[in-house]
């Protein structure tokens, strides 16, 4: 069978990259620095959080870039918050927006409403009129538990739509196969994905460009500029100001991805190998 990266008319032994930054439309700050990333820096793909309050404003600054949906059951953030953009009660805690953890949305969502909330989220992104690269899970609440993953998967074959899957490495702690059930409906996925940690970002991301593999790797970040609402709005904002930074204006990373003879690409190569494969 041919892997992911021939199915995109690479070479076998070609390092593929996609540098995917998190959160666009979580605040002004995280905007201005998922575009900045992606317009000036080295990103290559972005995932829009539909629900968030300056999703809409992210909208009207889409370029045609590689945007991805990041569906979105929680609002982890104590003091910031946002909820369902369709009528789901069992997907609001008790001071009105999403609940902050996983655990209370596995708990307690109704799966309807779940389908329903996520299904509207694609939906809505598709009217703001971005085109629509890939599917992503906010804090992977629709990827580790089997019912919920069902969604996940539904959504990907009904739209076409690559997935963001955890790195093979985490399937064993995750108790069903998921990679397995994806590839089996048709859908593409990184052979590998990592998220950069708020604590020692730099030197995790040099370590993970230095230690590329063949195939395609997938790296997460969440850059944003620093600005008073995001201090106000985020407690990892220092973390993601220096995801800004790595992504644009650090020459070292830059290096050492050149150096890797990586290629940079987003997910539409993905999703278009998955709308049109060869022989079809």
């Amino acid at each position: 069978m041919a892997t992911v990266a021939e199915r995109l008319g690479a070479a076998p032994d070609a390092r593929l990259l996609i540098l995917n930054s998190a959160d666009l439309g979580f605040c002004h700050a995280a905007t201005t620095g998922v575009y900045d990333s992606l317009r000036r820096g080295l990103a290559t793909s972005a995932s829009l959080v539909v629900p968030a309050p300056w999703a809409r404003e992210a909208a009207s600054r889409f370029r045609g870039d590689d945007i991805g949906v990041r569906l979105t059951l929680n609002a982890e953030h104590d003091l910031y918050r946002w909820g369902p953009i369709t009528q789901a009660p069992s997907l609001l805690d008790g001071d009105g927006g999403f609940p902050r953890t996983v655990t209370d949305v596995w708990d307690h969502a109704d799966l309807d409403e779940v389908r329903r909330e996520c299904r509207a989220q694609v939906e809505r992104a598709v009217l703001w009129g971005f085109d629509i690269s890939h599917l992503d899970a906010h804090m992977d609440a629709l990827v580790l538990r089997p019912e919920f993953f069902d969604i996940y998967l539904e959504l990907a074959v009904d739209f076409g739509l690559p997935l963001r899957l955890p790195d093979d490495a985490v399937e064993p702690n995750v108790g069903f196969p998921i990679r397995k059930l994806a590839a089996a409906e048709g859908v593409l996925f990184a052979d590998r994905a990592a998220t950069v940690p708020a604590r020692g970002g730099r030197e995790a991301l040099l370590k993970l460009l230095g230690a590329l593999e063949p195939g395609v790797t997938e790296i997460t970040l969440h850059p944003a500029v620093d600005s008073d609402e995001l201090r106000a709005a985020a407690a990892d904002w220092a973390s993601r100001v220096g995801d800004h930074a790595l992504l644009v204006d650090d020459p070292e990373v830059a290096a050492v991805v050149a150096a890797a003879g990586a290629q940079r690409i987003g997910y539409r190569p993905l999703r278009d190998a998955m709308r049109h494969p060869v022989g079809t």
